[in-house]
């Protein structure tokens, strides 16, 4: 069925601004993404049915499979950080450096250091550098610079989603809720009831997750979340420190302390230590990201493990498959994190 409009014939219910894909393809057709992606390929794999349904359908709306882009000076990947002075963000290198060297493809690195002005010159250096893709890490980019990169078409990831970025874009994470779940509920059978938590940056869409992972495990275990164990962070060690001392002057101090990020965990080890207390006989301390020197700590750090060389490795395939043109079957992935437990959480004295 069409509606005309003028001399030219639309299809009722497509909205004539949306550019049609397979995922538009797949949902009127009720079937998935990939099944339509092999009606496109040819694939022998697609019941008769199916595929004169999804072939009709490609021919109503006009679909035209995204060629491989021809941009000049190709062959880069631009990779953009908020702040480079972090092991995390080194480990998110590596796995994208990993997929770069193997598809020879060129590396470029930023951070833009939360000011519009690194910003501005980023984008100006990407207009002029015609890049293959962009990986946005934890960027928070003003909407005049989200818009441009959307006139530029350049493909496209983001990493660790920050809340409010309005770029539509693949998303690739962890499962943090899981994550803070799984340290929290360790923390909760050793024997703990009042528990601390120094969170991460509460624009990230990461933090918050890890936050209410930590309030789930604590209500289903009948324990009350308490607002003065919760103490504001932003993954570096200087805020672990400064959320220890505070939990630790408490009244009734905690018994142990979860920190959205190994960072601000060895922060809190050294409060621990000026206070002349002891990890893990007086405070119990549980981490987040499995950092190398995690295990190399006094004494080691349990943590959760976020596989960020994984995440790092899959944004680049992904920015890799879309300059050529492929559809992406999920836009947002979330990789699993895993509970490592080492020697600095036991049950609490006494």
């Amino acid at each position: 069925m069409v509606e005309r409009t003028g001399t030219k014939e639309v299809p009722v219910g497509v909205d004539r601004q949306t550019r049609v894909t397979m995922t538009s393809i797949a949902k009127e057709a009720g079937v998935s993404v990939p099944t339509v992606s092999r009606v496109l390929n040819g694939r022998s794999d697609v019941a008769p049915h199916t595929r004169q349904r999804v072939e009709e359908l490609l021919r109503r709306h006009g679909y035209r499979r995204r060629g491989p882009r021809a941009r000049a000076g190709a062959g880069l990947i631009d990779l953009v950080f908020n702040d480079l002075d972090s092991p995390w963000a080194v480990e998110i290198i590596r796995g994208v450096e990993d997929v770069a060297h193997a598809a020879c493809v060129g590396t470029v690195v930023s951070a833009i250091h939360r000011r519009s002005a690194s910003a501005r010159q980023w984008m100006d250096n990407l207009r002029s550098r015609a890049s293959d893709g962009v990986i946005l890490v934890n960027s928070a980019l003003e909407p005049p610079l989200q818009a441009e990169l959307r006139r530029l078409d350049v493909p496209t990831v983001i990493v660790d989603p920050v809340g409010g970025l309005m770029l539509d874009a693949p998303t690739i994470g962890a499962t943090n809720w899981a994550g803070g779940l799984a340290a929290t509920e360790h923390l909760i059978s050793l024997g703990h009831r009042r528990i601390g938590f120094i969170s991460g940056p509460r624009h990230l869409l990461c933090s918050r997750a890890r936050l209410d992972g930590y309030r789930a495990a604590l209500e289903a275990a009948g324990l009350p979340h308490a607002d003065d164990l919760i103490w504001p962070g932003d993954f570096y060690h200087e805020a672990g420190f400064r959320g220890a001392n505070a939990l630790l002057e408490l009244d009734e101090p905690p018994t142990a302390i979860f920190a959205a990020s190994d960072q601000m965990a060895f922060g809190a080890y050294e409060a621990v230590r000026r206070r002349g207390l002891r990890v893990p006989d007086d405070v119990s301390i549980v981490g987040f990201d499995d950092l190398p020197e995690a295990r190399w700590a006094s004494p080691p750090l349990t943590t959760v493990r976020q596989p960020l060389v994984e995440m790092g490795m899959l944004a680049a395939r992904t920015v890799l498959r879309l300059a050529q043109g492929e559809e992406i079957e999920s836009p947002r992935v979330e990789l699993a994190t895993e509970l490592v437990v080492r020697d600095s959480a036991a049950p609490p004295a006494g």
